[in-house]
């Protein structure tokens, strides 16, 4: 291939000059994309771990939001990881793909006009995210957050990506593909494939809307989601990084191409199937579960096959890495990589995720990958960018160093803490004495003990972000250095030709064996694969492939086989007040702190009450089952508390439990329900499957009601039925987002234990679903005493453990209608914070 060089305005088109009988095309590569891409990576990183930082300090001193809602941790912590994910690792990926693919395939992208709409539609997409997820506008859905318009844009900006990229690699000059190709064409396909049906909602209005799933199948699909994202999001595209720049800063090829097979095609068809391991003793079936984990086990091995192929690359480079630091972040970037796919599957396995669920060694999981991976292996390869596409030396390489040292001893300061914390939670949750009684009966007990913990995070956190305001720096100065006008090289190469001939097919390398041991033997000598190779379309279909097939072989099984949700005839749709109530919860973010999903491990059961059945869920769109509990889990919270309690806690909640690390919630009483929203919301339910009927046509008179019914529960209690507003008039409690969240939070777990729904519509009447704190202490142990008797008749599901069930149903009813003074040490919602 030759080259030549002329000024920033000449961007020639494939032109044509005859070289003898060989017509060579002239054409020049797109840098300013990628310039755009790695500015914007680096502008939203340091957006991200400035988030994640805030987060962190609120987690420690929660009145440092000042009570303004959109401070809260519950509302920022979303911000930080679509930020982290999406804005600073989805900006490195769009850099890294477009200088890369553009030189493995000798070909400019297909459009420029494509590239910046891809770039400007992006970070449009980012800037929604970051002004909606603050504003309480989510689904909740872990790494889905976003609402339905912005999860639009996103799968048509994507589609303009994919579209770009595929065409280019139709109009290459370079015959074969390159591993880092297919890492890339694995992402699109993949990521594509994720949000297109983890997203598919039902609309109830213009930003909200509920998922067509619900419970155990939306849990299913989330996790199918949520792993995949981290695999094909956070893994491959940076894989095909690795393998594109790694050889590059090293001046070295890839140490195995066969090993770059199987690496691949391993981590494609394997990947797909470990979701489920997320959900180990949830309600979801064991054999999912149980699927996932054996799956994830296997991962391990193709993924340090990658991990070796990484770092056996450096082979005969290894004293480069003392002098060069794009080499030292791509070294512990990949190192992080190895610990990362070591501890994933290790946590996969059933006996280590009882302990770690729920726990923040899931936390220091995820970040010794985000930060590790995808940091450092970002950072590298922005270092070693930076004089290219900028056509100047790199400002300072010992401001880069210690940008390497600050980072790496900012990682180590979070995760090992962070460890410790984790481990200590969950040694702590299932502690007993002598007497097999909880050590630690208060759920703030632990949150206690690792606050120390979490301000060590808080340092290594800083650290890691000055380390990377040092880069904004350093990329500033580099920046300001560059030429007047950048020079354009112009290269030239022919066209592939229409006909090629692949090599012959290998000889067997084996005597005196079966012709099927021979014809393996050719097989596993991979020639076929160099075919492939040369075809994206095939290649690109045969990754679907393997991806649709072994999400099918989970996926179908788990929609169409009636017993993975027993159906439980207690359980009812949400009256239409609890349905606001419910969207509240949503919106304040409650889920990131709080889990809805009782293990059946002895250790929950003795803290939270009856282990969490499928049936309970089948209304919940989307589920709320949580993966980190910071508070008490609040699966069978309906009736613990009374609704005075639920007020106070809203107001003051380290005042009422000491300790606690909630922010406040006042604004909740002050903030009106929109009542008018509530006929939208109960016709989506009604298509989603909830057998509403009178809520149809009365669903605000029916909210109107019950919020009046809790009211006056509330004053029976000694309280008021009337705040103050912040212009200093009266507000009615009755219409305020408060009343709605506590109706919400009394029926949670209430239904098992219920009597059984009458022969008419089960959610026609209020009453129906009447908070167990609004009735007397008398009547909620008649109800109790009924649903013990009759819960075994009525239920497919049975209650396992009886004397489990009596102590949490007695307790439930000496609490209900006490007020304030008997239930201050409980685990209420948002208690053990």
């Amino acid at each position: 291939m030759s080259e030549m060089v002329i000024g920033e305005t000449g961007h020639p088109a494939a032109r044509g000059t005859k070289t003898g009988a060989v017509v060579l095309e002239s054409f020049s590569y797109d840098d300013q994309i990628v310039r755009m891409f790695a500015t914007a990576t680096l502008i939203w990183g340091i957006v991200a771990f400035l988030v994640g930082l805030i987060v962190a300090v609120l987690l420690v001193l929660p009145w440092a939001s000042f009570g303004l809602p959109y401070l809260s941790f519950g509302r920022l912590r979303p911000l930080h990881t679509n930020a982290a994910i999406f804005a600073f690792a989805g900006n490195a990926i769009f850099a890294a793909v477009y200088y890369s693919t553009q030189r493995l395939c000798k070909a400019r992208m297909w459009s420029d006009l494509l590239s910046a709409v891809h770039f400007w539609g992006w970070q449009l997409i980012i800037v929604s995210a970051a002004v909606t997820l603050p504003l309480g506008i989510t689904q909740s859905k872990e790494y889905a957050e976003l609402e339905w318009p912005i999860d639009l844009a996103i799968a048509v900006v994507w589609v303009i990506f994919g579209l770009n990229f595929t065409m280019t690699l139709v109009k290459r000059r370079e015959r074969h593909m390159y591993v880092a190709l297919w890492f890339y064409i694995a992402t699109i396909v993949t990521v594509a494939i994720l949000h297109i049906f983890n997203n598919l909602v039902v609309p109830a209005g213009i930003l909200k809307s509920y998922s067509i799933y619900a419970g155990v199948q939306d849990a299913f699909m989330q996790w199918w989601y949520g792993h995949n994202a981290v695999a094909f999001f956070l893994t491959t595209p940076f894989l095909g990084l690795m393998y594109y720049f790694l050889p590059k800063a090293a001046e070295r090829p890839v140490f195995s191409y066969k090993l770059s097979i199987i690496h691949f095609w391993s981590l494609v068809f394997i990947y797909i199937w470990a979701g489920p391991h997320h959900l180990h003793y949830t309600a979801t079936p064991a054999w999912a579960s149980s699927l996932g984990m054996v799956f994830s086990l296997m991962l391990w091995m193709p993924s340090w096959g990658g991990m070796i192929n990484g770092l056996l690359t450096l082979r005969g480079a290894w004293h480069k890495v003392a002098t060069d630091p794009v080499l030292k972040f791509f070294v512990v970037g990949i190192t992080f990589y190895g610990m990362a796919t070591f501890e994933g599957p290790m946590l996969s396995i059933k006996s280590v995720n009882a302990l770690s669920h729920y726990t923040d060694w899931t936390i220091a999981h995820v970040h010794a990958g985000a930060l590790g991976w995808n940091g450092f292996m970002t950072f590298g390869m922005l270092y070693w960018l930076l004089p290219r596409i900028f056509q100047t030396k790199l400002f300072s390489t010992k401001l880069a160093t210690w940008h390497f040292w600050l980072g790496t001893i900012g990682i180590l300061l979070y995760i090992v803490p962070i460890y410790v914390a984790g481990l200590t939670q969950g040694l702590m949750w299932r502690a007993f004495d002598g007497q097999g009684n909880l050590v630690y009966p208060q759920f703030v007990q632990t949150v206690n003990a690792i606050k120390p913990m979490w301000w060590a995070r808080i340092i290594g956190g800083s650290l890691f972000l000055a380390g990377a305001l040092l880069m904004a720096y350093n990329y500033l100065m580099t920046w300001l250095s560059r030429p007047r006008t950048y020079q354009v090289t112009v290269y030239q190469a022919a066209p592939l030709s229409a006909e090629y001939a692949d090599a012959p097919a290998p000889a067997p390398r084996i005597d005196g064996v079966l012709d099927a041991g021979k014809r393996l033997d050719v097989w596993l000598q991979a020639g076929w694969h160099r075919v492939w190779e040369r075809m994206p379309i095939r290649f690109t279909v045969w990754v679907t492939i393997a991806v649709l097939v072994a999400s099918a072989f989970e996926i179908i099984p788990t929609f169409l086989i009636r017993s993975n949700v027993p159906t439980i005839a207690t359980v009812k749709p949400y009256t239409p007040l609890e349905l606001a109530g419910r969207d509240i919860y949503v919106a304040e973010g409650c889920y990131n702190c709080h889990s809805q999903m009782i293990r059946p491990i002895f250790a929950e059961t003795e803290r939270y009450g009856e282990y969490s059945k499928a049936g309970e869920f089948v209304y919940d769109h989307p589920f709320q089952w949580g993966s980190r509990r910071i508070g008490p889990d609040l699966a069978r919270q309906g009736g613990k508390n009374s609704v005075l309690w639920h007020i106070e806690h809203f107001r003051n909640p380290s005042e009422l439990v000491k300790g606690s690390v909630m922010p406040v919630y006042a604004h909740l009483e002050q903030t009106k329900l929109n009542f008018k929203e509530i006929p939208s919301r109960v016709w989506a339910a009604k298509m989603l499957g909830a057998p509403y009927q009178a809520e149809l046509d009365n669903g605000i008179t029916m909210a109107q009601e019950q919020a009046a019914k809790l009211v006056q529960d509330l004053v029976s209690q000694g309280s008021k039925a009337q705040v103050t507003g912040p212009d200093g008039q009266p507000i009615e409690l009755a219409e305020t987002q408060a009343i709605a969240l506590i109706a919400y939070l009394q029926r949670l777990g209430t239904d098992l234990y219920a009597s059984p729904p009458a022969a008419s519509s089960p959610a026609a009447a209020p009453t129906a679903a009447t908070p167990p704190a609004a009735e007397s202490a008398p009547a909620a142990s008649r109800a109790n005493e009924d649903a013990r008797s009759q819960s075994e008749a009525t239920a497919t599901e049975t209650v396992a453990d009886t004397a489990a069930e009596t102590t949490g149903l007695n307790a439930k009813a000496e609490t209900v209608g006490e007020g304030l003074g008997l239930t201050v040490e409980s685990t209420g919602p948002m208690g053990g914070q």
